[in-house]
């Protein structure tokens, strides 16, 4: 719905006071429109033209390049600004390789000697980045190990952004190009760490993708999610509500295949230890280990905020029900909707409370279906400076959190999600995306 033009005052200004120093007749009138204003401009975003939007994009993507040649130009020996090894927390998964490989792999989950591991990367203590995920994901670790650090961070970061590049441009579609895929400031985040957020994003993708068209292997890509649990905690509720019961089947096939295979390739004692640092795993979590700042969940914030540990899971639960609500809602309302993908993809983000920041990159998929249906069919109020909102999310989230211990990952979130249950409920598009 277009907002109505204001109608201007009769007054002309200030020059038209009657007397000098007698209040501005209109001055009054205006000061009372700046509300409704202001209200307008979010609304409807008509300052959010298309020639804008990319004027944007492109300016975000030349500063996210500019800045990862500066930052790795200004690293010598690989020791980048911070002090730590370009794409810290890559240090993670390729000592957890090159111990499973030299050691065996129950000692990826040695703390101890995991941690030793990594110091051999610069011969000296940088901080702890832990393993915390299940043998599953060691796996797909494994043949990085055989590579040089630098070497195995050019081949991870290549191969996930790829698959990333692949699965954003098939929602997107081709008229938009690469800019919008590569301009999310998530993507440098994730990149800057040596993260897993393309990965996980390309799998959210195909799987989103192809509930349709190809159930079993849709189920797969999402299954394959197992290797990061806190991300999959949604899957199986939205694909029981919309009655996707192949697609289910597929995915816990695929989940117990994995183990299976983790299991025979690495015996249980893998398995035994990343049981056992689950407790470690669920204290960086409760005592802020990593970091509340960091986080982008609502657990994260009431923590941030000095609440207390049963206020925080209360809340971080209230999240999951409204979300699973919400797919209810979306279903009953339009079964099996262009946007049954995207809104189980911003559930799945707001129901983990391990949630960070280049985890916000899984936010493409969605973006890239609104993006795509408000150019062909126009944008519904608010949903502009919505997805403005979320697309610029990653780039403030953690610095608001730190500085002025504002967490503004759940609100944004949430609007988003609320955003694509809208535009779902509407009749389908005609190429059904």
């Amino acid at each position: 719905m277009r907002a109505r033009q204001l109608n201007k005052p009769r007054s002309g200004g200030c020059d038209d006071a009657s007397s000098p120093g007698q209040p501005c007749p209109g001055g009054a009138a205006e000061r009372k429109q700046i509300p409704t204003l202001w209200f307008n401009a979010l609304r409807n975003a008509d300052w959010l033209t298309a020639e804008r939007a990319r004027a944007y994009g492109w300016i975000l993507l030349a500063l996210s390049i500019g800045v990862a040649v500066v930052w790795v130009a200004l690293a010598p020996a690989g020791v980048d600004l911070a002090g730590k090894p370009i794409g810290a927390d890559f240090t993670s998964f390729w000592a957890a390789a090159r111990l499973a490989l030299a050691c065996g792999p129950a000692s990826a989950y040695d703390v101890a000697a995991h941690h030793g591991a990594e110091i051999s990367i610069l011969h000296r203590d940088t901080g702890y980045a832990a393993f915390f995920y299940p043998p599953i994901f060691l796996m797909i670790c494994l043949p990085l190990g055989l590579l040089p650090y630098p070497a195995a961070l050019a081949a991870w970061l290549g191969a996930t952004g790829l698959a990333y590049w692949r699965a954003v441009r098939a929602w997107l579609g081709a008229r938009f190009g690469a800019m919008p895929v590569f301009a999310f400031p998530a993507v440098l985040v994730n990149a800057g760490h040596g993260q897993n957020g393309f990965l996980s994003a390309a799998l959210f993708g195909a799987g989103a993708l192809w509930l349709d068209t190809r159930p079993i292997l849709a189920g797969a890509c999402l299954g394959a999610l197992a290797y990061k649990p806190q991300l999959g905690l949604m899957i199986p509720a939205a694909l029981a509500i919309a009655g996707r019961w192949k697609t289910f089947a597929a995915a816990g096939l695929t989940v117990a295949v994995l183990a299976a295979a983790s299991l025979l390739l690495f015996g249980a004692d893998a398995w035994k230890g990343f049981l056992a640092d689950s407790g470690l795993a669920r204290a960086a979590l409760e005592q802020g280990l990593v970091g509340d700042a960091k986080m982008q969940s609502a657990f994260a914030a009431v923590r941030l905020w000095g609440g207390p540990l049963w206020l925080a899971y209360g809340l971080q639960l209230a999240v999951v029900i409204a979300a699973a609500a919400g797919l209810i809602w979306l279903q009953r309302r339009s079964p099996r909707s262009a946007a049954e993908g995207p809104a189980m993809i911003v559930a799945a983000a707001l129901a983990s409370p391990f949630l960070l920041d280049y985890d916000l990159i899984i936010l493409a998929i969605p973006l890239a279906w609104l993006l795509r249906a408000g150019a062909r069919t126009g944008f519904l109020d608010g949903e502009k400076t919505t997805m403005a909102a979320a697309f610029a999310l990653p780039l403030v989230s953690r610095m608001l959190a730190t500085d002025a211990r504002l967490p503004l990952a759940p609100f944004v979130m949430a609007a988003i999600f609320l955003v694509v249950l809208r535009r779902g409920a509407l009749r389908p598009a005609p190429d059904g995306r």
